[in-house]
C-alpha cells in the first residue's frame, strides 16, 4: 500500500515537472520567435489638459487642469491674431501626474485637479490665446531607447480689461460650436463621430478639446488686425453670463460657424439691437440650435431632434420655448430669422454634403446701389467671391418671392419687415435632414444663401452674409469681399 502511494506520488511529481518544462520551453520559444517582444517596455507618452474657464480677464488667475505620463512638462502661451505672438513660456514644470478619464467625461467633465496656475498680466491684449503643453523623454529603461515627444493644447479667450475703452467692435467667438463638435471622451452633440455612433445630449467644457478658430475666425482676425481695426473679444458664454459686456460697443460680430445659442445669449444681442446697436453676422448656420447652460458641470445641454426627451417637453407653457432643440421649431416660436434675418430652413448646403458641388461658391448681386456695395464697382447680376468659395459649407436664407427679376422676402418665416436681399446663391438640404424640421418643407427643399440687411425701430443695423465661409474671401484677398467688409466695419463700428 505504501509502495503504491510512493509510486503514485513520484508519477504525479514527474507530471508536474513535465508540464512546467513544456510551459517554460514554450515561453522561451515565444521570446526568441517574437521580434516585437521587449524588456521593460517604455510607457506611452502623452499630455492633455483644459482650462478651468474659457474666458478670463487681465489680472485673473488662470487655472490649467493637466494629465500627463511625464513627471515634468513645458507650457507655452501665445496670442493668435495678425501674428502668433508667444507671451509666456515655462519649462520643466514639476508635478506632472496622470489621471483617470471618468465614464461621463464628455457630459460632466474630467474632474482633474488643477495642475498649474498663474496670474494673467494686466497688460495682456484681449484676444484668442493658444496654450501648448509639451513633454519629452528618452524611452524605456532597458529598451525602446527613443527620443520621444508629445504635445497637447487648448485655448482660452481674454476679454478686455475695460470693455469698450480701446475698441467699439466686439467679436464674440463661436465657442459653443467648438464644444458641440468636441467628441473627446466619447461623445459630442453628433452621432457620426461618437462612441458606437451614439449622439450625446450634454457636452462639458471641462475636458480637452479642439477649436474651430483657425478655420473661420482666424482669417477674419488676421485681416482686421492687419488693416488696423481695433476689436475686443469674448465668448458665446459671456453673452449669457456677462450680458453687460455688450453695452459699450457699436458693433457685435459673429464669424464663421456660430450654430449654438442659448436664450440668454439671444436676449443680450436682441436687446443690443433694440437699443440701436449694430450686429454683423459674417456667419452661417447661425443660431440654429437652442442650448441651455448647466453651470454645475460647465456644460451645454441640447436634445436637438430628440426634443421630446427634454424634461421641459412636458413642462409649463412659459418654459416650453426653452426646449433644447431647433430655434425654428414650432414649440419655440422664435426662428433665428427674427435675429439674423435668415435661417437654415430656407438655406442649406453649398459645395458640401453632396449639394451643389459644382456650384459657383459666389453671390449674385442684387440692388448694387446699396451702401454695402459702395466702392466695389459691382453691377446687378455680377458674381463675387467664387475664387475663394465664400458661399460654402452651411448657408442661411429666407423665404423668397421674385418680382420683376428681384428677390423679396415673404416675411412668413420671421424675417423682419425691413430686410433687404442684396445677394443670393443656391443652397439645398442634404437628404434626410428634413425629418428634424417638424412641420417644415419636404426632403428636397431648396433655398438660397442670402446676403442682406435690416434696420430695427431704434436704428440698429443688422448685416448677414448667410454663409459660414465669408472670411475665406478675406484670406484670399478678394477685393469685393474686402471692400464690403470695410463698408460694414466703417459704417457700423465707429
Amino acid at each position: 500500500m505504501r509502495g503504491d502511494c510512493r509510486e503514485a506520488g513520484f508519477s504525479a511529481t514527474m507530471a508536474v515537472m513535465r508540464t512546467l518544462w513544456i510551459s517554460c520551453s514554450l515561453a522561451l520559444l515565444s521570446l526568441f520567435l517574437s521580434p516585437a517582444r521587449a524588456i521593460d517596455e517604455g510607457r506611452s507618452l502623452y499630455i492633455e489638459g483644459y482650462p478651468g474657464e474659457i474666458s478670463y480677464a487681465p489680472g485673473d488667475e488662470a487655472a490649467f487642469h493637466i494629465s500627463t505620463t511625464s513627471p515634468t512638462y513645458d507650457i507655452e502661451i501665445a496670442r493668435v491674431g495678425r501674428e502668433r505672438t508667444v507671451v509666456f513660456e515655462k519649462k520643466q514644470i514639476a508635478g506632472g501626474q496622470e489621471y483617470a478619464i471618468p465614464e461621463k467625461a464628455s457630459s460632466e467633465g474630467c474632474g482633474w485637479p488643477v495642475g498649474y496656475t498663474f496670474a494673467i498680466p494686466k497688460d495682456w491684449r484681449t484676444g484668442y490665446y493658444e496654450v501648448r503643453l509639451r513633454v519629452s523623454d528618452t524611452g524605456g529603461r532597458f529598451s525602446q531607447w527613443n527620443t520621444r515627444s508629445a504635445e497637447g493644447g487648448f485655448y482660452f479667450v481674454l476679454r478686455p480689461a475695460e470693455p469698450g475703452r480701446d475698441a467699439k467692435i466686439l467679436l464674440q467667438l463661436a465657442t459653443h460650436t467648438y464644444n458641440a463638435y468636441n467628441n473627446w471622451g466619447g461623445s459630442s452633440l453628433y452621432a457620426y463621430h461618437g462612441r458606437s455612433n451614439l449622439q450625446g445630449h450634454q457636452v462639458s467644457y471641462l475636458r480637452p478639446g479642439r477649436s474651430q478658430f483657425s478655420r473661420w475666425e482666424q482669417p477674419f482676425v488676421e485681416w482686421a488686425e492687419t488693416h488696423g481695426y481695433a476689436i475686443d473679444y469674448c465668448t458665446n458664454l459671456d453673452l449669457e453670463t456677462r450680458p453687460e459686456i455688450v453695452k459699450p460697443y457699436r458693433l457685435i460680430l459673429s464669424i464663421g460657424h456660430d450654430e449654438y445659442w442659448s436664450s440668454p445669449m439671444r436676449d443680450t444681442v436682441e436687446g443690443h439691437i433694440a437699443r440701436g446697436g449694430n450686429v454683423a453676422f459674417f456667419s452661417g448656420n447661425t443660431c440654429c440650435w437652442q442650448v441651455r447652460w448647466v453651470p454645475e458641470t460647465k456644460s451645454l445641454l441640447c436634445w436637438k431632434q430628440w426634443f421630446n426627451q427634454d424634461e421641459l417637453y412636458s413642462s409649463t407653457a412659459e418654459k416650453i420655448p426653452l426646449l433644447a432643440t431647433l430655434w425654428s421649431h414650432r414649440l419655440i416660436g422664435r426662428p433665428e430669422n427674427t435675429l439674423t434675418g435668415v435661417g437654415f430652413i430656407h438655406g442649406g448646403y453649398h459645395k458640401s454634403h453632396g449639394q451643389h458641388m459644382d456650384g459657383p461658391g459666389a453671390f449674385t448681386i442684387h440692388r448694387p446701389d446699396h451702401w454695402l456695395y459702395e466702392g466695389t464697382g459691382l453691377k446687378s447680376g455680377d458674381q463675387f467671391g467664387g475664387k475663394d468659395t465664400i458661399v460654402g459649407y452651411e448657408c442661411d436664407g429666407c423665404e423668397i418671392e421674385w418680382r420683376d427679376g428681384l428677390p423679396h422676402p415673404t416675411h412668413r418665416d420671421g424675417t423682419p419687415k425691413t430686410f433687404t436681399i442684396l445677394g443670393t446663391c443656391p443652397a439645398t438640404w442634404a437628404a434626410g435632414d428634413s425629418w428634424w424640421y417638424e412641420g417644415w418643407p419636404g426632403p428636397n427643399h431648396s433655398g438660397h444663401a442670402v446676403l442682406g440687411v435690416y434696420t430695427s425701430e431704434a436704428g440698429g443695423t443688422v448685416v448677414t452674409s448667410g454663409t459660414t465661409d465669408w472670411a475665406h474671401g478675406l484670406k484670399g484677398k478678394d477685393p469685393a469681399v474686402e471692400r464690403i467688409t470695410r463698408n460694414v466695419l466703417d459704417r457700423l463700428g465707429k
